[in-house]
């Protein structure tokens, strides 16, 4: 639905429409429409949390905890552990996952291990509930390329919810092919989940979409890395690896340097890329990945430079018309590390041979209580209808539909990784972080996303937006894989 058709159906018809963007503005203040609060400014003085790192044989616990958030004192949060998110999960390649996780929410919860290829029992599907005060064994090889993945709640209509009270963390997996690069790594190997928050005046964390907020993307004025607000990194004057997270519920960040200066992205959702990409931004929507390379051994010691959110457009209408900070790197001279940037990475076998062409339509519509529907093929989710069968083994091109949509979706498909095929429409263009491996695409108003995959899994999955506000909507549908 677009905004003449939205504001036809709440009743104000041609007359608002001619009104312009005044009265729009005005329906949006009141929760009928979507309006991002902007970004608030300050001075990053606050250094970088870095998540605790454990293995695959650990334990995980979901509760809540007290962390600093804004400029108050300590609020309550949640987390996989103390205060906000979770430690770090670092596996090898063909690792088995023995994981114990214990519900400690006075609600139910699960957990989804987005990018894993893991077995439909193991992959958190909103069927998966865990109880409160009830615990569940997560057991699954893991025999996939070394990547940058993550873990958070996947419950129909509580996942927005969860995931911004805090409850997400990375998910790491190394591989002899990927240590044989000698990219950087220890403490030049940085994990950054950006995330949006919307704070009240005690510095708590506020879940409250409104109408209008389904609609576009409930976003924050306040940006946390890692769980810090306004922070810094010390680094030193040599190539730092940065595994990005956008874990934000909807906000879409376009990634630069505030010196308007080149870096590399060498790895998206899936893993490494066939070789490094040089560019001066890279867009990321919610649940995407990206691995960058940044060369701090040209920037004069005691510059600080800042990795931040460039202007940008066409995501819609609550999206990108600000540009800010995100973190502060404070540089400071030292020996030259010996690091020559690898050529190659990861070579990629292009899939083919797709036995058919699977359309998904992606709309919006007006449910019968005025509120917001976003729908996939005219559904909404049900958790018990299957709405596709795909058979075992086979290798189909997904076709994601948004030419009919103001608003942009970060399409993803669970117990798959994917290839980007084409895109039409808007963007015409596949950009440099999807051409690897993925499990998450931006589709922007107005596009068509062509992707092939190959079902190595049996069961029951799902695919949906991960605007986690659309997603929580009813904009998934369920596959089963016979």
């Amino acid at each position: 639905m677009n905004r003449s058709e939205f504001l036809k159906r709440m009743g104000l018809g041609t007359v608002a429409i001619a009104a312009g963007p005044s009265l729009l503005t005005s329906c949006m203040d009141h929760g009928m429409g979507g309006e991002a609060p902007n970004v608030v400014d300050g001075v990053f003085n606050n250094p970088l949390k870095v998540p605790e790192t454990i293995n695959g044989t650990s334990a995980l616990s979901a509760q809540g905890g007290m962390e600093t958030l804004g400029n108050g004192g300590e609020v309550s949060v949640l987390g996989y552990g103390v205060g906000l998110l979770g430690p770090t999960i670092r596996v090898q390649k063909d690792q088995n996952v023995n994981l114990n996780f214990t519900n400690k929410l006075s609600e139910h919860t699960n957990i989804h291990w987005h990018g894993l290829v893991i077995p439909a029992a193991m992959d958190g599907h909103p069927d998966h509930m865990i109880m409160p005060n009830e615990s569940f064994n997560f057991q699954f090889p893991v025999i996939q390329q070394a990547g940058t993945n993550w873990y958070h709640p996947h419950l129909h209509g509580l996942t927005g919810k969860q995931v911004t009270k805090g409850l997400a963390g990375m998910f790491i997996v190394e591989s002899e092919e990927e240590k044989a690069l000698n990219l950087p790594s220890g403490a030049y190997e940085v994990p950054l989940i950006i995330q949006d928050k919307r704070l009240n005046s005690g510095g708590g964390i506020t879940y409250n979409p409104t109408m209008g907020e389904v609609m576009t993307g409930f976003l924050g004025e306040t940006i946390l890395v890692n769980g810090t607000n306004k922070p810094f990194l010390e680094v030193e004057s040599r190539f730092y690896r940065f595994r990005i997270l956008n874990g934000s519920t909807a906000r879409i960040y376009n990634l630069a340097l505030s010196d308007g200066g080149d870096f590399y992205v060498i790895g998206s959702d899936g893993g490494l890329l066939p070789k490094p990409e040089i560019v001066k931004n890279l867009l990321l929507s919610s649940g995407e990945r990206a691995d960058i390379l940044i060369d701090f051994s040209n920037v004069k010691e005691g510059k600080m430079l800042y990795l931040m959110n460039e202007k940008f457009s066409g995501m819609g209408s609550a999206q990108g018309d600000q540009s800010f900070n995100i973190i502060r790197f404070n540089v400071r001279n030292s020996e030259n590390a010996e690091f020559i940037l690898p050529t190659s990475l990861i070579p990629l076998t292009n899939l083919s041979g797709a036995s058919k062409t699977r359309p998904f339509k992606l709309t919006m519509n007006m449910g019968q209580n005025m509120s917001g529907m976003h729908q996939i093929n005219g559904k909404v989710f049900e958790s018990d209808r299957i709405d596709e069968t795909v058979e075992l083994r086979s290798t189909e091109i997904w076709e994601f539909d948004n030419t009919s949509g103001d608003e942009a979706h970060p399409m993803h498909v669970h117990g798959v990784h994917f290839q980007i095929v084409a895109r039409t429409g808007g963007r015409n263009t596949i950009v440099p972080h999807e051409r690897g491996w993925k499990d998450t695409v931006l589709v922007a108003p107005r596009e068509k996303v062509q992707v092939i995959m190959k079902f190595e899994q049996l069961g029951k999955f799902v695919v949906h937006c991960h605007n986690l506000e659309h997603e929580d909507d009813g904009m998934m549908l369920n596959f089963k894989v016979l």
